[in-house]
């Protein structure tokens, strides 16, 4: 998935357990994973096709963007919450920054060609999880998550 999408999730995850920060971040961790398992497009779809300049510079739009509709979702929709929730915009950029983990841990290996330890580890599971599907239908599955996600959060639970 984007890391938008990414983004979107973990502050869903913050918004909904800000009650309980240790499930929040690793239930955020977590979903990196089950959200990779849902066919979807992304910057690194036809990788090869692109330079490392063009990954670069599309990976960094769409973090940037991810962060900037994190905090737009959670300052207007998800805000609902008990007091001690309300503006607790730290917690959100953790949650998203668990949730985005995954790829930050694999991206100094596939950007850079530099690797630390977990980093290969890391882009081996995702590598296996990974579900690609090519623009438009990637895109649209991505946002029916999304959505999906949503109501079962706040909807009906």
């Amino acid at each position: 998935m984007t890391a938008t999408s990414h983004a979107l999730i973990g502050t869903m995850m913050a918004a909904k357990f800000s009650g309980n920060p240790l499930l929040a971040v690793g239930a955020s961790f977590v979903s990196h994973f089950v959200a990779d398992v849902v066919p979807h497009w992304d910057s690194g779809t036809h990788w090869r096709k692109k330079t490392k300049e063009r990954l670069r510079r599309e990976a960094i739009i769409d973090v940037l963007v991810g962060f900037i509709l994190s905090y737009i979702l959670y300052s207007l929709i998800l805000q609902k919450g008990p007091p001690m929730a309300l503006a607790n915009y730290p917690f959100v950029f953790l949650c998203i920054i668990a949730a985005q983990a995954p790829d930050w841990l694999t991206a100094p290996s596939w950007m850079f060609g530099k690797d630390f330890p977990g980093s290969s580890f890391m882009y081996e599971i995702q590598h296996r999880l990974n579900v690609k599907l090519d623009k438009p239908w990637g895109i649209i599955t991505q946002i029916l998550a999304l959505i999906w996600l949503y109501l079962i959060l706040f909807v009906i639970f």
